[in-house]
């Protein structure tokens, strides 16, 4: 264990930072959860409507520093993809 006074606080911080990242990613794990169920499920219009609150939602995540930038381009691409050729195979 770390002795020196900076030491104990970068610990603290690291332990403070750790929980706000599980939670963080967490939200957005289950967020991508719900919408990839809304497609499973063939519900194109609520996965729609959600689809635009899941993007704002990993945004937020990259600004906090959750989640690199790549990794939320790539989330959003998949899904808005997913969501508009599901919507244009049911028309």
């Amino acid at each position: 264990m770390a002795s020196h006074e900076s030491a104990l606080k970068a610990h603290r911080q690291n332990l403070v930072r750790r929980d706000r990242n599980r939670q963080l990613r967490s939200k957005l794990r289950n967020a991508l959860r719900s919408i990839r169920a809304l497609i499973d499920e063939d519900e194109f219009a609520k996965a729609k409507t959600e689809l635009k609150g899941t993007v704002s939602l990993i945004d937020r995540m990259v600004t906090k520093g959750a989640i690199h930038r790549n990794a939320a381009a790539r989330y959003k691409s998949r899904l808005t993809t997913q969501v508009v050729a599901k919507t244009a195979a049911q028309k």
